[in-house]
């Protein structure tokens, strides 16, 4: 139960920030940056920030920017 308690507040900083950029390298980058950043606030080793950064590549490729109307 801890573990979804600290997973939610990362999944929810990785969403806003994975879409940041025009394609999907751009995206994926800035998703992977946050995701480490906050694998290691939470798991505060090497293991976590590097799942945190593939989490957050994976999220980050996988969004669609929105265009503006």
């Amino acid at each position: 139960m801890k573990t979804i308690l600290k997973l939610t507040p990362v999944i929810a900083v990785v969403g806003l920030l994975a879409a940041c950029g025009t394609t999907m390298e751009q995206r994926a980058a800035t998703g992977a940056i946050g995701g480490a950043v906050a694998g290691q606030a939470i798991g505060g080793d090497t293991g976590a920030t590097v799942a945190g950064a593939a989490i957050g590549a994976v999220a980050g490729a996988a969004t669609t920017p929105q265009r503006p109307r």
